[in-house]
């Protein structure tokens, strides 16, 4: 069940509302970790006893660790977890990684074992790690009720595609929430823009990226399109299933961090992954890249450090040569802008800094889209014309001019320029008036335009159900 189905909105979230509110506080993080296994178990019925086992291993060893946090046997707990929650991520996500390139380097025919990734393992896994080395850091308590430690692993706003939630994050909200009519509302307001910015533009711009790949007519033009397309299209797809998450969180009693905070407005590759996925970056940050010494190290080691961490970084999102060739990518960007480059780009003029952020941004998606390595090679060439296509087409044109709209709604919607205009001009009493009027009735239409292309059973793809 994704979020942008009619049966998510229409049937259980107003099921799980109906019921959560109408219970005693006392129950409601039962309610929650029964929905959300639900949730879980509509997608994946199978792995769902996976989640609960693992589940219940992280909350043994959080109070095995604890109870020995003065002996060595807390370390000896603490190993012994992080490969309870490693070892299922690494068998289902990269057993058959393993095994084709193995075959490949040996020439063996070792059959794969071609399992199915369970739906949020990626994030739920982290969420976890999180969780435990926090335990053995003394920076949170262990979680003593296994049902509240059950809903901060499962709970289905997040489960699935984050934003990565840490414990400490939510931890006095599995006590006591706060819930008020402005909480919900304003968690209402931004499902239904996270539901748009997915069904409306993402969909829409998914297709024209459909359209390309089946097209035997390409050109050199349509090439930058797809580009084009795509990297508007993993934007909205992204970060809209993370505004929905959010605020249904909210709806919920609950605080999410932000998790994009409009990355292609960014001036560097460092200012941009400070806005895209902001909860994973920081994932890395403090439980990867800080304790290998992060930049208090000599520079050898500090490359070392950013490389380690962008190599794991492209090897989470998926179990392919080219997500590592991504990562590597903007580890090595990185690296130069540390160095050097930064320091050039604060002396230009900003738009330099936007133009060579979206280009290198740009070229990213076109590694992180491909299937293989020589798919990057082919797409390259097709973009830079070392190809005998021609440079522009009639079928080109046509989808040109035919998506040429949603392409300017998404580049000006990929901005705050919205969102600051409606800041202005709530400044101004008559105007923040008329705008608490408008604003119901706008969100309301947004919804009905999503439901109606969910009704049509329009393209709804989720990228990031890959992960």
């Amino acid at each position: 069940m994704v979020f942008s189905s009619i049966s998510f909105l229409y049937y259980f979230i107003p099921s799980v509302l109906i019921i959560y509110f109408l219970v005693p506080n006392r129950f409601r993080n039962l309610v929650l970790l029964l929905f959300s296994l639900l949730f879980y178990f509509y997608g994946e019925p199978i792995y769902t006893l996976l989640i609960l086992a693992s589940i219940l291993s992280s909350y043994i060893h959080a109070l095995l660790i604890e109870k020995y946090r003065d002996t060595k046997l807390k370390k000896v707990f603490f190993t012994s977890a992080l490969i309870a929650d490693l070892a299922p991520l690494v068998f289902f996500k990269y057993a058959d990684f393993i095994v084709h390139d193995f075959n490949r380097i040996f020439g063996l025919d070792i059959p794969l074992l071609q399992i199915v990734l369970p739906l949020g393992i990626s994030f739920y896994t982290f969420q976890m790690m999180s969780y435990t080395i926090d335990v053995y850091y003394q920076k949170v308590k262990a979680q003593r009720n296994i049902l509240k430690l059950g809903t901060y692993v499962a709970l289905f706003p997040q489960l699935i595609a984050g934003p990565i939630v840490r414990y400490h994050d939510i931890e006095q909200a599995l006590d006591h929430r706060i819930h008020s009519f402005s909480n919900f509302a304003q968690g209402m307001n931004q499902f239904i823009i996270g539901l748009a910015k997915k069904v409306i533009l993402a969909n829409n711009l998914g297709l024209l990226c459909e359209i390309f790949i089946n097209s035997s007519e390409k050109s050199v033009l349509f090439y930058w399109l797809y580009g084009m397309a795509f990297m508007l299209q993993i934007y909205f797809d992204f970060s809209g299933y993370s505004d929905m998450a959010i605020g249904m969180g909210r709806m919920l009693g609950f605080r999410f961090p932000i998790n994009f905070n409009y990355p292609y407005i960014a001036r560097s590759i460092t200012d941009f992954w400070r806005r895209w996925h902001i909860s994973l970056s920081s994932w890395f940050r403090d439980y990867l890249y800080i304790p290998l010494g992060g930049n208090r190290v000599s520079q050898l080691k500090w490359i070392r450090n950013i490389m380690i961490v962008w190599f794991v970084t492209g090897l989470w999102h998926g179990a392919a040569w080219n997500f590592v060739l991504w990562g590597v990518y903007f580890g090595v960007l990185l690296m130069f802008e540390k160095l050097f480059l930064q320091k050039a780009l604060d002396k230009m003029p900003v738009m330099i800094g936007h133009f060579y952020t979206l280009a290198t941004v740009y070229f990213s998606w076109i590694i992180f889209n491909a299937t293989d390595f020589d798919s990057v090679i082919a797409d390259l060439k097709g973009l830079f014309g070392f190809t005998d296509l021609p440079l522009t087409n009639m079928v080109t044109l046509y989808y040109l001019k035919s998506y040429f709209l949603i392409i300017v709604i998404a580049i000006v919607a990929a901005t705050p320029l919205f969102k600051n205009i409606v800041m202005k001009l709530k400044q101004h009493p008559r105007a923040e008036r008329t705008l608490n009027v408008l604003e119901p009735i706008y969100l309301l239409v947004l919804l009905m335009i999503a439901t109606a292309y969910l009704i049509d059973g329009s393209f709804n793809p989720f990228i990031y159900f890959r992960f």
